[in-house]
This record gives structure tokens, C-alpha cells and sequence, in this order.
């Protein structure tokens, strides 16, 4: 693929290919992430569980993810 073709966001630091503008949720699901077990932010705002449906991630943002293990 064309790099001018390519977008990419920052995730955790390191650049990540995205294609244009993305849903939070499928962000998630790419990552195999499940949304319950996760904490985003994106450009330095914690986006609340209940905004995750309707959060677009665009080329050129800062998203952490920060995932939740259990254990003992």
C-alpha cells in the first residue's frame, strides 16, 4: 500500500496504521481488546465507557490503551 494512501494514529506510544476515520469499537476489536476490560484515552481525554460507540479515532491522534488483567 502507498504510504500517502496510509493513515496512522500514535497507540501507546509507536505509530499504528489505521484506514481514515475509525470507530473507537472496531479500534478495540482489531486489537482484540474487549471494552470492558480497557480504560482510552485519546489526545490526553479519558473517553468514557458509555462514548465508546459513538468515538471516532482520526489519523494523526494519541490513543492509550490501558488493559486490565485479573489475577491473583
Amino acid at each position: 500500500m502507498p504510504a500517502s494512501s496510509a493513515s496512522s494514529i500514535t497507540l501507546n506510544g509507536d505509530s499504528f496504521p489505521i484506514d481514515g476515520d475509525t470507530p473507537l469499537t472496531e479500534l478495540l476489536e482489531r486489537l482484540k481488546m474487549r471494552r470492558g476490560r480497557v480504560a482510552v484515552e485519546i489526545n490526553r481525554e479519558i473517553v468514557p465507557k458509555v462514548n465508546y460507540d459513538a468515538t471516532i479515532v482520526r489519523a494523526g491522534d494519541s490513543v492509550e490503551i490501558i488493559n486490565f488483567v485479573g489475577g491473583g
